[in-house]
């Protein structure tokens, strides 16, 4: 029972996901953009109220709402930083037409409006979606959402069940093959990350020789080839606000691809914190993922192979090595934003400290290989 009901008061209801002010520098000309979309949306009145997500720290995220609150129109801008070079790095295209495909087969996904690759327009691509409006949990629910260990388990089970139905589509039917690069995905996921960590090294973090020749001399061939999401996480979902155990949306689609599923879950399970983790584990917590009711990891695991059965030969899998790969691709991507950090790339002091993180993910990899006898 909250202080709200103790005292005979309705407790307060969680808030949808919103936007913030405009970061200077971060403008958006609304005008330019209003008579963009009116071209795909003639219907549209007036201009719209611009607000900017605080949230990622890859592409810029806006929220463009017509009338009050969005209600004669709620859509979601995205494009890349200023200044960005290399189009593949922020390729606005592909993650338009990524969601643009699946749509139709994953209808979690958001509907697409259109696509902007005129530098003309706002000097960079765009692409404009309708907004999913409900609650994206974060490190803690909202304030006001109140949730027991029943709600909380039936919450985790369409995490991972909205992530087997994503396994489940087939990328040949959704016009999606050709983001595969064919057999050897995770022989190249191996070599790939294992390259941008020496490539971002600094000299206060360990070299991982251990576990990257380990990875390298136990990589398994391909369990299957089906569309990842390869950033699977509380907080690129949205819940509805009216049944919060219920998803209703899956956002940042940047680095889906074709791939192995299991190298998906384990990239997920690296940001899994659960109650009784250690106590770094838990400092460094950014999903509500310790709440009593919540899967543990090896739970999870197991729920996930018995829904893929047909399609995934769960005697052969060797966890093992997944959960290793997603705690080291999780310490290339802390090292990445270090680095920038420890060269003065960017003074973030929210980057400071991640060298340590860094260290604890090594030693947790090596723990998992000793205790696995490996």
């Amino acid at each position: 029972m909250t202080a709200a009901s103790a005292a005979g008061e309705a407790p307060p209801r969680p808030v949808t996901d919103r936007a913030g002010p405009v970061r200077p520098g971060e403008d958006l000309d609304v005008a330019v953009v209003d008579r963009w979309l009116k071209e795909r949306r003639p219907d549209l009145r007036g201009l719209p109220a611009v607000t900017q997500y605080s949230g990622g720290a890859s592409n810029w995220t806006y929220r463009l709402a017509y009338g009050e609150d969005g209600a004669e129109g709620d859509f979601i801008l995205r494009r890349p930083p200023a200044g960005t070079k290399a189009k593949s790095a922020h390729d606005m295209a592909r993650e338009f037409r990524v969601q643009q495909a699946l749509k139709p087969v994953f209808p979690w996904v958001p509907t697409m409006v259109g696509l902007c690759q005129d530098d003309r327009v706002i000097g960079a691509d765009f692409y404009v979606m309708e907004r999913i409006a409900g609650i994206i949990p974060r490190a803690n629910l909202p304030r006001g959402l109140d949730m027991g260990p029943d709600a909380v388990r039936r919450l985790c089970l369409a995490m991972v069940d909205k992530l087997v139905a994503l396994h489940r589509v087939d990328p040949e039917a959704a016009g999606l093959s050709a983001l595969g690069k064919g057999d050897g995905y995770c022989r190249r996921q191996v070599e790939g990350w294992s390259g941008r960590y020496q490539k971002a090294r600094t000299w206060n973090v360990p070299s991982f020789a251990k576990v990257r020749a380990w990875l390298a001399a136990n990589t398994p061939a391909d369990s299957a080839a089906c569309v990842i999401h390869n950033d699977w996480r509380f907080d690129n979902l949205v819940l509805d606000a009216a049944d919060p155990t219920h998803v209703i949306g899956v956002l940042d689609w940047e680095m889906a691809t074709i791939g192995d599923p299991l190298m998906d879950l384990g990239g997920a399970l690296a940001y899994w914190v659960q109650a009784d983790d250690d106590f770094f584990m838990r400092s460094i917590r950014r999903q509500p993922t310790h709440l009593p009711g919540m899967l543990t990891r090896d739970q999870v695991v197991a729920h996930y192979l018995a829904a893929m059965g047909d399609r995934l030969d769960a005697k052969a899998v060797d966890w093992t090595f997944y959960e290793v790969f997603g705690l080291f691709r999780l310490a290339v991507i802390a090292q990445q934003i270090y680095y920038r950090y420890h060269h003065r790339q960017t003074r973030n002091p929210a980057f400071k400290r991640f060298w340590l993180l860094v260290t604890y993910l090594d030693w947790r990899c090596r723990r998992i290989l000793r205790r696995a006898g490996r």
